[in-house]
């Protein structure tokens, strides 16, 4: 059923953000300290099986140091620099095996998949551990590690391997640094969010039904996993709620959208219980750069899948002759450019 606004309220929802003073600095630093580590990628080619694409085994230093494993996926037939999207996954996910992403490969372009350290046990399978566990206590998943604390906090490391994942993806011969993507649902669009705020430079941003954004109201409208774990955390720790909003703050898309100058096309969906739709509109709203949406009337938190998958092919053929994207919108108005889709 549907659970939130309706969508007339939610194309003009634009709730205001509690940003940390210091949230700039926090992310210069942060970023400062992980690139006094040497990126060091490695690219290894394995035969799996794919005629048709060449397969890299990757590996390259993250936050701390830290080893993050990945693909790179081109065209066999590639010789020059291609456009490449770099490819962020769902809580609790791993970055599997390359036939499954064979899309964007497909479509000409080269793909960077990275690891999510720490996850990969919940669907398709990860390789990259996490070493630092966060002080404190936790619920079980990823959410509330080091919720505490910004600086132990899991999503800075994970937002920081992100950003490394982009530099590691333009270190490679067969991509063009120029012409790189960030793309990823759930959590991977929360990370693509981040990343494309905190890598101004990039060509374009995917951004699905994205998590970790409009945080404060998530937590009132849905207590379903992910963001129940953070729910029981707090039923748990009355006296440490401010606190952990405190930290949270640090990590909301809504203040990377507001920084946000790279051209993008979201996705919402209305029935959506995971990431509800005003979070999705709330960052959607507050986005400062050229924006498109698609919106998902009739689904869950799945969103449009292979529909959605769809319109940004239609958006990357223009990308990939230099044009500009023939469905974007840089006022994000809601017009025909904002697909209704059942």
């Amino acid at each position: 059923m549907f659970v939130d606004m309706p969508l007339e309220q939610l194309r003009k929802y634009q709730p205001e953000r509690h940003e940390p003073a210091d949230f700039d600095a926090f992310w210069e630093r942060t970023l400062a300290e992980a690139r006094q580590h040497d990126l060091n990628p490695v690219f290894t080619e394995v035969d799996m099986g794919l005629t048709l694409i060449r397969c890299f085994d990757v590996r390259y230093a993250g936050f701390g140091g830290h080893e993050i494993r990945g693909w790179l996926l081109v065209p066999a037939t590639a010789e020059g620099p291609l456009p490449c999207v770099v490819e962020y996954i769902g809580y609790g996910g791993g970055r599997g095996l390359p036939h499954d992403w064979l899309t964007w490969p497909a479509a000409g372009w080269a793909t960077f998949v990275m690891d999510t350290r720490g996850q990969g046990g919940g669907w398709r399978t990860g390789d990259t551990a996490d070493p630092v566990g966060g002080n404190g206590p936790q619920v079980s998943g990823k959410l509330t590690q080091g919720v505490l604390d910004p600086d132990g906090y899991y999503y800075r490391r994970l937002y920081t391997d992100g950003v490394r994942a982009v530099e590691a993806a333009r270190s490679h011969p067969l991509v063009d640094p120029a012409r790189v993507v960030v793309a990823g649902g759930s959590q991977g669009g929360g990370s693509a969010m981040a990343v494309s705020a905190l890598v101004p430079d990039l060509l374009f941003a995917f951004i699905d039904v994205p998590f970790m954004t409009h945080i404060r109201r998530a937590l009132e409208i849905t207590d379903e996993n992910p963001y129940g774990e953070l729910n029981q955390f707090m039923r748990n720790h009355r006296h440490r709620i401010d606190q952990v909003f405190t930290t949270l703050d640090y990590f909301d898309g809504l203040h990377f959208a507001a920084r946000n100058t790279t051209p993008a096309l979201f996705s919402v969906a209305l029935l959506d219980g995971v990431t509800p739709a005003s979070t999705g509109f709330a960052a959607y709203n507050h986005y400062a750069g050229p924006k498109d949406i698609r919106v998902w009337r009739f689904n869950g938190h799945e969103g449009g899948q292979s529909a959605q998958v769809a319109e940004q092919l239609k958006v990357a053929r223009d990308l990939r002759t230099g044009g500009r994207p023939s469905s974007g919108s840089e006022n994000g108005a809601a017009g025909p450019s904002e697909a209704l889709r059942a």
